[in-house]
C-alpha cells in the first residue's frame, strides 16, 4: 500500500536570542513564527485544521504523581565510567562520549573544535541565528572550559525563540496547485528510542543514543531508497561539538571511528561532500529546546527552495534532519522538493 505523502508548504521562525534580551513571552514568539509560516503559503489561521505545539518544562501528566527522573540510569553510566563531577550534566554526557571516542579511535581534541569553528562560521550569514560572530580555531580551543576539554564555544547556548511549519496532504496540494512550486516533500521520517545498549555496555557513546540513531538511519535509507550520497545539506543536533562528530558515524556518513578524517577533509562544509548545519546549528544558531527540531525543518526547506542567500548550499536537492533527546528519543528525516524543476538557487 502506498503511503500518503505529506508536504511542508510554509515555514517561519523568530530570531533566536538570549533569554531576557527581547521583551516577549511565549505567545509573542509563537505569533511571530506562525504568522510568517502562514504568510509564506498565503493561508490564514482559519485554514488550519489541526495544530501541534512542542514545549519544554511542562512534563506530560506531571501533576499525577512524583516521577523517577528519566535520566537516572544515564547518570549512572557517567558515574561508572568517568565519574560525576560538579559540572553541567549534559556537557558531561556528551563530553565523555567525546573522550571515549578519542580513546577508542584516536580522534583529536582539535576535531571537535573544528566542528564548532565551522558552525559559528556558517551562522555569520544567518540573520536569525543567536550568534553571528566568526571565531578563529584558536579562540574555540582556548575558550573557557565547561567540562574537561569542552569549551564554551563548543556548547549550545540557552535560547528563546519559536519556529513553525505548515503541513499539507497530497490531496490538498492537488487542490491548491499554486503551492506546488514551494512544497517540500517529507520523503521519509523514522522515530526511535533507547536501545538496551544505552545502559548495558557502560559506554558514553552508546548512552547518548548512538545505536538508536544508527538503527533508525539505516531504516530511513532502506524505506526511502536514498543514501547519504544523495544528500547535500544536513541539519543535525549539535548540542555539543562531540555529538556532531559522533552523529556523522551514526547516520552513516563515514565508518565508525572515521569521523575525524571526515572533519579533516572538510566534508562537512561548503566545498565538501555535505554542508552540515548551514544554519549554524544548535551551537551558534541557538537551542530553544522546544523549537529546535522545527527550526531544522525551516532551514532545510529554505535550502531546498533556494532562499538562503550567502549560506545557500549549492545544488541542494535532498536535505537530512537529525534530532535527539536524552532519555531517550531520536528522529531522522529526508526532504526534497515536490517539484524538482523548481529547485533553482536564489542567491
Amino acid at each position: 500500500m502506498t503511503k500518503p505523502k505529506v508536504y511542508v508548504i510554509g515555514v517561519g521562525m523568530t530570531k533566536f536570542v538570549k533569554p531576557g534580551l527581547v521583551a516577549w513571552d511565549y505567545p509573542d514568539m509563537i505569533k511571530e513564527s506562525v504568522t510568517e509560516a502562514l504568510n509564506d503559503c498565503g493561508l490564514k489561521y482559519a485554514d488550519i485544521q489541526q495544530a501541534t505545539v512542542s514545549y519544554l518544562f511542562g512534563g506530560t501528566c506531571c501533576g499525577q504523581r512524583d516521577r523517577t527522573p528519566n535520566n537516572d540510569k544515564h547518570v549512572q553510566v557517567i558515574k561508572d565510567t568517568y565519574g560525576l563531577i560538579d559540572a553541567p550534566l549534559t556537557c558531561q554526557m556528551f563530553g565523555n562520549a567525546g573522550r571515549e571516542h578519542m580513546a577508542k579511535y584516536g580522534t583529536k581534541r582539535e576535531h571537535f573544535a573544528k566542528i564548532a569553528y565551522k558552525n559559528h562560521l556558517h551562522s555569520v550569514n544567518n540573520p536569525k541565528s543567536q550568534f553571528q560572530k566568526e571565531y578563529s580555531l584558536d579562540q574555540v580551543l582556548n575558550a573557557r572550559k565547561i567540562y574537561d576539554f569542552v569549551g564554551l564555544l563548543e556548547c549550545s547556548p540557552t535560547s528563546d525563540g519559536s519556529a513553525a511549519v505548515v503541513l499539507c496532504s497530497e490531496r490538498y496540494l492537488q487542490q491548491n496547485p499554486r503551492l506546488r512550486a514551494q512544497a517540500v516533500e517529507i520523503v521519509g521520517m523514522e522515530l526511535g528510542t533507547d536501545e538496551p545498549s544505552v545502559f548495558a555496555e557502560k559506554s558514553n557513546i552508546k548512552m547518548v543514543g548512538f545505536d538508536c540513531i544508527k538503527r533508525i538511519s539505516e531504516r530511513l535509507y532502506k524505506n526511502t531508497g536514498l543514501t547519504p550520497n544523495d544528500v547535500q545539506a544536513i541539519e543535525l543536533h549539535d548540542c555539543f561539538a562531540p555529538n556532531e562528530l559522533i552523529t556523522y558515524e551514526a547516520i552513516g556518513l563515514c565508518p565508525i571511528g572515521k569521523a575525524g578524517e571526515l572533519v579533516d577533509r572538510n566534508d562537512n562544509t561548503y566545498g565538501g561532500k555535505w554542508v552540515i548545519n548551514p544554519s549554524g546549528g544548535l551551537i551558534s544558531k541557538g537551542h530553544p529546546i522546544g523549537a529546535t527540531g522545527v527550526a531544522q525543518v525551516v532551514e532545510l526547506s529554505n535550502q531546498l527552495r533556494g532562499r538562503c542567500g550567502k549560506r545557500q548550499v549549492p545544488n541542494c536537492k535532498v536535505g537530512m534532519q537529525h534530532n535527539i533527546g536524552i532519555g531517550g528519543a531520536g528522529v531522522v528525516a529526508l526532504y526534497r522538493m515536490a517539484d524538482s524543476t523548481n529547485m533553482k538557487s536564489k542567491m
